[in-house]
């Protein structure tokens, strides 16, 4: 089930509407509907081969769709797609530098090559992603996060309204990645930029994004808001005892507000639970073994590879 709403008040950046990407005989995408509210920090899910990537090069215009439509800021025909994509900064793969330029050079070029007006662009990006002292480097001794710094300087010279990243933070050591996802909090926040990222670091996705879709072998299983997620995945507790339908009873009556089930191995499992103690207790106190009772800590992977397997109601 997707968490989104079709009421027309709601602005989206990208609406994409039964989209499907075939090549040859192999389809990267199959009927994908998916929805990027204006605003929004998306994190799109997937694994290798999943069609991230070729989802993202569809919006860019790098790739076409072979069905279904494709839509920026509500704008879907060829020549207002052209220019909407004048407004969106994109980094797909490697960011396009150029190993015996400068940094500050390469900015430059990139000003001028989209028609950017005042060198003081330049500066700004620079300051923007923290490589003041890196400008007179060439770009080929850059660490790889002074790299993905520079491709994100690039994307954002023509001050767009939609960041489209493909794997950012992909091979980034964790101070690098700390650092990185700082940088796309403040531009989300003060400059109100909507971004749509991939990533297979699934941990770090749950502390950025807004808003989450899923992609499985070209489908979109689900796609939800990180409010959404955070109720699924709400830490859960499980719990053995000798009467399993006696002990339901009693969770029913003294705590009528409790969200539990009763599991085919008779185990129960609580959800938005209180702390393990009072369910021990309320075992002992009604003459009831506790077999076993294990506190679950669940997290974005857990719901991604549940959903893949075909569950989609909880961690």
């Amino acid at each position: 089930m997707n968490d989104h709403t079709t009421d027309q008040t709601i602005n989206y950046a990208i609406e994409a509407k039964h989209v499907s990407k075939s090549y040859g005989d192999l389809r990267a995408l199959n009927n994908v509907s998916l929805h990027v509210r204006t605003g929004s920090i998306y994190g799109l899910i997937g694994d290798n081969g999943a069609g991230k990537s070729t989802f993202l090069k569809l919006l860019a215009g790098h790739i076409f769709p072979t069905s279904g439509e494709i839509r920026l800021f509500g704008q879907f025909e060829e020549k207002a797609l052209l220019r909407c994509r004048r407004q969106c900064g994109v980094m797909i793969e490697q960011p396009g530098i150029f190993p015996n330029m400068t940094v500050e050079n390469t900015l430059e070029y990139y000003r001028i090559q989209k028609g950017i007006p005042g060198k003081e662009k330049v500066e700004e990006m620079l300051r923007l992603t923290n490589l003041t002292e890196k400008r007179k480097s060439r770009c080929r001794k850059l660490s790889l996060g002074q790299k993905q710094r520079l491709g994100l300087a690039i994307a954002m010279i023509g001050e767009p309204q939609l960041l489209i990243l493909d794997e950012p933070i992909n091979g980034l050591d964790p101070s690098g990645i700390i650092e990185f996802r700082r940088l796309l909090l403040r531009l989300n926040e003060e400059r109100r930029i909507t971004i749509l990222l991939s990533s297979h670091i699934l941990t770090e996705l749950q502390q950025t994004a807004t808003h989450f879709g899923f992609l499985s072998r070209g489908k979109l299983l689900e796609e939800l808001s990180a409010e959404t997620l955070a109720n699924k995945c709400a830490d859960y507790l499980e719990i053995a005892v000798s009467d399993p339908e006696a002990y339901a009873a009693l969770l029913t009556r003294r705590y009528p507000d409790t969200s539990f089930q009763v599991l085919p191995d008779r185990t129960i499992q609580i959800h938005r639970c209180l702390e393990p103690e009072v369910y021990s207790s309320l075992a002992a106190q009604n003459g009831l073994a506790v077999r076993t009772l294990t506190m679950h800590q669940s997290s974005l992977e857990d719901y991604y590879m549940n959903l893949k397997n075909g569950g989609n109601e909880t961690c």
